[in-house]
């Protein structure tokens, strides 16, 4: 999961989590605070279900092809190593959170590391016929930022790929984004819905073009690895969307 910041108004259907959903009462820190103390423990918490392997199966994306990806988001490096091993030619990435982008400079599959918000990446526009941001949107107050940059980025003809936690989960599950600090406290980061509308509405907006949408259920795969998500089984957990930028 990256970090990132948004310092935009909120969109009409943005929700702080909290405020309705969150049946865990865990204390709430902000994004940069949250992925500063969960990095030690992120990639034994954070699971390929969630992200990667929905990536690998959308049906739309060339990754081979790609001969350059801006990875909005980078955390620890998990997506842009993915990415190389798919055959991406060179990856650039860009976090909030300076511990994570140590993270994934030691893991050494990007070729450039910033740290910077994502609305505002400083990134060269048109130079990316890729563009992929995982688990990500549910700390952005405002989509509208984050697909307007995106379209900035990519080149004609381009995809901006978005994977995340699908909101219905997000509900359901009454579980905000979480992690257990140092001392053993249970800890949440702040956490916004996003409605697949929302997304839809905002990539529009952006002039983005939809090409492919996945929502991923709960089954045999998650329930093997978390037995206790048995209850969920069937609620979609993660939704993936491609967009293309139509030249």
């Amino acid at each position: 999961m990256a970090t990132h910041s948004s310092h935009s108004r909120p969109s009409q259907h943005s929700q702080t989590f909290s405020a309705h959903f969150d049946t865990r009462g865990y204390p709430v820190v902000d994004v940069r605070t949250g992925y500063a103390g969960w990095v030690e423990r992120y990639e034994e918490t954070v699971e390929d279900l969630m992200d990667v392997d929905v990536l690998a199966s959308l049906a739309v994306p060339r990754w081979h092809e790609a001969v350059r990806a801006a990875d909005l988001g980078c955390g620890t490096g998990r997506t842009g190593a993915w990415l190389r091993g798919q055959g991406v030619g060179a990856v650039d990435g860009v976090d909030l959170t300076p511990q994570m982008l140590e993270r994934a400079r030691a893991r050494g599959a990007h070729e450039k590391l910033i740290e910077a918000d994502l609305a505002h990446t400083g990134l060269s526009g048109g130079a990316y016929p890729l563009v992929v941001t995982s688990l990500v949107d549910e700390h952005l107050p405002d989509l509208r930022p984050l697909y307007r940059e995106a379209f900035r980025l990519a080149a004609p003809d381009g995809l901006f790929v978005l994977v995340g936690l699908h909101p219905q989960f997000i509900m359901t599950a009454g579980m905000p984004t979480h992690f257990t600090a140092a001392d053993g406290t249970e800890t949440a980061i702040t956490t916004h819905l996003h409605y697949v509308g929302d997304h839809v509405a905002a990539g529009l907006a952006a002039g983005w073009t939809l090409a492919e949408l996945r929502e991923e259920k709960v089954g045999d795969a998650w329930v093997a690895r978390k037995p206790k998500w048995e209850r969920y089984r069937g609620v979609p957990v993660s939704a993936a969307y491609v967009w293309r930028k139509i030249s």
